[in-house]
Formats: C-alpha cells, sequence, structure tokens
C-alpha cells in the first residue's frame, strides 16, 4: 500500500509533458512519469480521441444520412525499468454510434478492449525480440500505420490486408524481431492464426475459396502465420522504438524510404472439389511501397507523398468485404502551406485506391479529397474530407468532419 501511494504521490510531483507529436508547439511527450531521478525508468500514458460527424448518400430505407460516431478513443501505456525491457498495453474501443450503443453501455461495442500487450527484450544495440498481441505487421507502411497522425482522414481499409482475417483488429498474437543494419530497418514477426475470422463461410464445391484455413483445417496445418517488413531510410532516420509508423511529419523530418514486405499464411484459405473436400491453399500479400515527407522553405511548408503496390493472393478468386486475390494501387500526396507553429495551420491533400480483383471484371476505385486544419500539429487538428468509391454499379459518396485531440 505504501509502494502505491509513493507512486500516486511520485505521478502528482513529476508529471511531465514532453514531445511525442509532429508539428505541435507545446506538447512535449505526452504523460511520463519518471520513476527515478535520471529519468530512465519510467511510465509514458498517451491517451487520444477522434469524432465525426459524417454524411452519407447511400443509406437503408428510413434511415437518416447524417451520423455521429466515436470513431477511436484509446488509451497506450508503456513502461521501461530497464534500457533492455519494455512492457506496452494499448486498449479502447472503436467506431460507437447509434447503431451499436446499447442502453446501460453493456453491449460488445461498447466494451473497451485490448489492442495491444505485448513484451520485450533488447538482445543486441540495435535488435529486440519480443511476444504478445503486437503490430509489429508485414506488407507495407499502412500495414503498420499509426492511428494518431494520418495524412488522410483515416488510413487505406484494404491496406489492413489480414484484419480479421487471421488476427484480431491488425494484432496477431505471436513472437516478433525487430531492429535495424544501418539505414536498414527490419520487423519480422511468426504468430498464430485466428481461429473464428470474420470470414464464417463455408466453401462451396467448385467455387471460390474462404479464408477459413485455421478453423476447418485445424491449426496444426494451417495454424501459424509470417510477416516481415523492411525500409531503407535514405534521409533522416525513422524511430523503431514502437511499430507505429507516422503519417504525416508536417516537414519536421526530411524522410524519403522505399520499404517491401509481405504475409505468408500456408493453407489459410480453403477450397472444396465437386465431391466436397476441402484443401488448402496458401495466402500470400506482398507490398512495395515509397514514402517521401520533407520541409520545402523555412517557413514550415511541407509535402509528404506516399505510394504503394501490393499484390493480394487469398486463394482461388476470393472476394470478402474489402478484400480479394488481385493487386492493388494506392497514392496520397498532402500540402502543408506555411505558417507560425503556434497558429492554425492547413494541410489540404488528396488520395486515390484502386483494386482489382481475378473473380470480375469491376475494379473498385476509392477518391479522396480532403483537408487538415492544425491546432497544436496532430495534438489538436480537425480534418473534413469528401470521399467517392464506386465498385460495378455501386457507388458512395460521403463527407465526413472529424475532431481529433491526443495528449
Amino acid at each position: 500500500m505504501r509502494n502505491l501511494r509513493n507512486i500516486l504521490v511520485a505521478f502528482l510531483l513529476i508529471l511531465s509533458f514532453k514531445a511525442f507529436s509532429q508539428g505541435s508547439p507545446n506538447y512535449d511527450g505526452g504523460i511520463k512519469v519518471s520513476l527515478n531521478e535520471n529519468g530512465k525508468k519510467y511510465i509514458r500514458i498517451i491517451s487520444w480521441a477522434q469524432v465525426q460527424a459524417t454524411y452519407t448518400d447511400q443509406v437503408a430505407e428510413n434511415a437518416s444520412n447524417t451520423s455521429f460516431n466515436v470513431r477511436r478513443a484509446r488509451i497506450l501505456m508503456y513502461a521501461q525499468l530497464d534500457s533492455k525491457f519494455l512492457i506496452l498495453t494499448h486498449f479502447g474501443l472503436n467506431s460507437l454510434n447509434a447503431s451499436n450503443l446499447s442502453p446501460i453501455g453493456k453491449g460488445e461495442a461498447s466494451q473497451l478492449f485490448f489492442h495491444d500487450v505485448w513484451v520485450q527484450y533488447q538482445i543486441a544495440k540495435n535488435h529486440t525480440v519480443g511476444a504478445g498481441l503486437h503490430y509489429f505487421n508485414g506488407i507495407s507502411r499502412l500495414n503498420n500505420q499509426s492511428t494518431l497522425n494520418f495524412l488522410t482522414l483515416d488510413n487505406n481499409r484494404q491496406s489492413w490486408s489480414t484484419l480479421g482475417l487471421s488476427d484480431q483488429f491488425v494484432r496477431h498474437v505471436g513472437i516478433f524481431f525487430k531492429g535495424n543494419f544501418g539505414k536498414l530497418q527490419y520487423r519480422m514477426a511468426i504468430n498464430d492464426a485466428v481461429i473464428n475470422g470474420l470470414d464464417a463461410r463455408n466453401p462451396v464445391n467448385n467455387a471460390d475459396a474462404v479464408y477459413a484455413g485455421a478453423r476447418l483445417l485445424g491449426t496444426k496445418k494451417a495454424g501459424k502465420t509470417f510477416a516481415g517488413y523492411f525500409d531503407y531510410n535514405f534521409l533522416d532516420q525513422e524511430s523503431n522504438f514502437l511499430p507505429f509508423k507516422v503519417g504525416s511529419y508536417l516537414g519536421e523530418k526530411r524522410i524519403f524510404n522505399l520499404g517491401f514486405g509481405f504475409f505468408s499464411h500456408p493453407n489459410g484459405a480453403v477450397i472444396a472439389d465437386n465431391q466436397g473436400n476441402i484443401s488448402g491453399e496458401n495466402v500470400s500479400i506482398f507490398g512495395l511501397d515509397a514514402f517521401y515527407d520533407a520541409p520545402l522553405s523555412d517557413d514550415h511548408s511541407s509535402i509528404t507523398a506516399y505510394a504503394v503496390y501490393q499484390h493480394n493472393n487469398y486463394g482461388k478468386n476470393y472476394l470478402f468485404n474489402a478484400y480479394g486475390t488481385g493487386s492493388m494501387m494506392y497514392s496520397h500526396v498532402g500540402y502543408t502551406f506555411a505558417g507560425d507553429l503556434s497558429k492554425t495551420r492547413f494541410q489540404p491533400y488528396i488520395s486515390f485506391a484502386n483494386n482489382s480483383y481475378d473473380t470480375t471484371q469491376d475494379n473498385r476505385n476509392i477518391f479522396g479529397l480532403g483537408a487538415n486544419a492544425y491546432f497544436n500539429g496532430h495534438n489538436s487538428k480537425l480534418t473534413l474530407e469528401y470521399q467517392h468509391q464506386k465498385f460495378g454499379f455501386s457507388s458512395l459518396n460521403t463527407v465526413t468532419l472529424q475532431a481529433m485531440i491526443y495528449l
């Protein structure tokens, strides 16, 4: 009890705000509690919320075209009692709205859950091994994207390429390795695949694959996944301390990275022959991407640009929700206008995604146009975005205004 009281007193006395975000003149690192005099033992706490108002032109009969949404409410904490050891926990909720609210807050969507829980150990100066429910993913930068500092309103949905199919909300349970060899950073992981994934279908005879290998073939045949992402930092070196990739530095760094990544799930998908006998199909996804973020002048104007090509193999003619066997190309670019860091700054952007699928001649095309208003960098901002999505004869137009604050 005395130790708990001492920690609480230390929290109140030593609480400080030190830099963690991009482009903010007032925040200096979130909430950090030092546990010794030199600050090498500490607990770090980060909290953020994203709240949205959305207009959609395609809704169900008698449904409103406008809605409100708590897109994310999160708390992330990590502690380091020795420079070689770290524990991280990250919990919260997502997409809480009128359709999934519950009368007294006991519904599934209202519940907090762990997004990440992992421990790690530094085995050499630039190399670390860890294990748990983690976000050290493969494929591309966007599959490792932080939700704190998007350039666009949100991530490109198809870039979270295994969400709910082999993992829990883009996190796997397994072991990971991360580090760097000079300017080359790496992250690799061996994980267990989720058994009860979002694709709850059973294969139809002589038809398309379903992502259900772990459920239908068992974990001995289809229980493991393998992932890796490697990026070469040509200019400034990015941090590899946490797995979350920055979306826009607002010109605070000069970054040019080329990356390559993969994801492999042997027997992850299942097909059935004309007799109903099932067999596994290997799931394999590969990505190539490039990221550029740099100041354009001394008055804080900057450019952010990103592009990725991704080859997706989820099994024969696979198509489920946002995912399908085929290819994806995605790009976005934004420009931050010059201005005083202590005043509001604006960053218009544009994005485009093209998804092609083996099973259909129709492409899914998504166009986005928006702007960020930064009041204190990413720590306090408004985002307004128009998005048009077309797939075959179906089209969807949305306009979203989002407010975000994080400390």
